[in-house]
């Protein structure tokens, strides 16, 4: 495309020359241009004509904004509505979810005032519906306390897991399992004493069992002694924490060092005749701060022959 320009009868003509590419970015340019002039008086005269309540322009321009101010304001609603239901769902859900977390906390023994924060106002269930149709500040309100609500549930359960968590790992460490399967042949307390034939304190319970037969750890723990000793042999005794100990006396031959981390169940022995003993036999020991205590209270999960054969080792004191 070729332009000629000339200013006079005598002025020597000029000529320009475009390309196809130029003319296309020409064009474009003078459509954004036509927009932006279009948009520029949009906003700064016809709105203002609106605001302003100008005699002609003013009511002219509210009825070509008037289908699109009602249209998004629909939009508007709508969604407030729908955000609305949503915030109701959450609150039902957050009732829910605080019942349980109450029950989980009183199973782990956990009170909410141990938090040491603020507790939120227990929340409601059912939709949510304001005093009229709901607006976006109470919208933005009811969200921020069903955080709240939320992050302290969170925290509730965080507490009651590691209360859990931790109860379970004081329970592996008492000694509640049985150390060889069978009867007791001796309880705990009084009784004459097989070599003197005194009265003299038993300390712990007597297992009677052939000799080999493994010996097993009540609790996880460590094993603070392995060896031996003159009145109870070859001995294991066991460290639980929290001044805890169990022993295994008399046994045949040791499975662990000093040290050694064992498991509940785990082998640690074997039955034997080993020291001040007359016949094969464990003898197991409970100790809660250097004091004896009574095994059978500890083994919460022994057969039911085993508790019947202490009592009936409780009511004769001679057997042994």
């Amino acid at each position: 495309m070729q332009v000629l320009i000339t200013h006079g009868r005598m002025a020597r003509a000029r000529v320009m020359q475009f390309g196809a590419l130029q003319l296309l970015l020409a064009a474009a340019t003078l459509v954004l241009g036509l927009m932006a002039l279009s948009g520029a008086i949009y906003h700064f005269v016809f709105l203002k004509a609106v605001q302003e309540g100008w005699p002609v322009v003013g009511p002219l321009v509210q009825w070509v904004v008037r289908g699109e101010v009602a249209q998004r304001e629909r939009f508007m609603r709508e969604n407030l509505d729908a955000i609305a239901q949503k915030v109701g769902e959450m609150q039902a859900k957050l009732v829910r979810l605080e019942a349980m977390s109450e029950r989980v906390s009183g199973l782990a023994g956990v009170k909410p005032e141990e938090l040491g924060t603020h507790r939120p106002r227990a929340g409601s269930g059912g939709p949510f519906v304001a005093a009229g149709e709901p607006s976006l500040p109470q919208l933005q309100q009811t969200l921020a306390g069903l955080d709240e609500v939320a992050d302290w549930q969170g925290e509730l359960f965080a507490f009651s897991e590691s209360r859990l968590f931790q109860a379970r790992l004081d329970a592996l460490r008492v000694p509640s399992s049985p150390p060889v399967p069978g009867v007791v042949g001796s309880g705990f307390g009084l009784r004459s004493d097989p070599f003197t034939g005194h009265s003299a304190l038993h300390t712990g319970l007597d297992f009677p069992a052939e000799p080999g037969t493994p010996i097993l750890a009540a609790a996880a723990g460590v094993v603070l002694t392995a060896g031996w000793h003159p009145e109870y042999g070859k001995l294991v005794e066991l460290d639980h924490g929290q001044g805890l100990i169990t022993r295994y006396a008399h046994g045949r031959a040791l499975h662990v060092q000093a040290g050694e981390i064992v498991k509940r169940g785990q082998e640690i022995a074997e039955v034997g005749t080993t020291g001040r003993s007359t016949g094969p036999h464990l003898h197991f020991e409970v100790l809660l701060q250097g004091v004896p205590q009574n095994p059978a209270r500890f083994l919460a999960n022994a057969p039911a022959p085993l508790v019947a054969a202490h009592a009936s080792a409780v009511r004769d004191p001679r057997r042994r």
